[in-house]
């Protein structure tokens, strides 16, 4: 049985079925699409208890801000230690010697201690045979009011050098 269509009406008939039919093939692969991006839509959101993107943004965001804040009170706080660090008088150098060359050995010592600017002290402990006498001198980068000897300044350069 051969089918011949022979009025116009009979041919835009057939073209408005083939694009009914195209229209509805095309709906449900846009259906299957929309399932698709439902479910990830879902797993992005998670937990979360919103139904509204714009609200999850925004909450990083907010998130995102405060981390940065913290993130910049940390560096300010971590500038204050190391300057404070630099401060502290923890550089120690240590000079041995013999004060009295005729006699005795190296019991005498000259011990430096300062910080990163040479700030500090040095002691001078000089070991005779009946006595030892101590001396403290104050540092201010390096230098003191008081004369030093070669030994303590030779304590202060063992100090001041890094380890």
């Amino acid at each position: 049985m051969e089918v011949v269509i022979q009025r116009p009406m009979d041919w835009v008939t057939v073209a408005l079925v083939l694009a009914v039919l195209f229209l509805f093939i095309r709906t449900l692969r846009l259906g299957s699409r929309l399932k698709k991006l439902t479910a990830s839509y879902a797993r992005f959101m998670g937990e979360t208890g919103v139904n509204d993107l714009e609200q999850v943004i925004i909450s990083i965001k907010e998130r995102l801000d405060l981390q940065e804040q913290n993130s910049t009170a940390v560096r300010a706080a971590l500038q204050t230690f190391e300057h404070a660090l630099k401060m502290k008088k923890g550089n120690i150098g240590l000079q041995r010697y013999n004060a009295f060359a005729e006699r005795g050995n190296d019991l005498s010592f000259s011990l430096a201690i300062v910080n990163e600017q040479n700030d500090g002290m040095v002691m001078t402990g000089l070991h005779s045979r009946d006595q030892t006498f101590m001396y403290v001198k104050p540092l201010k980068r390096g230098e003191s009011p008081y004369p030093l000897t070669p030994e303590e300044q030779q304590a202060i350069t063992l100090a001041s050098q890094p380890e």
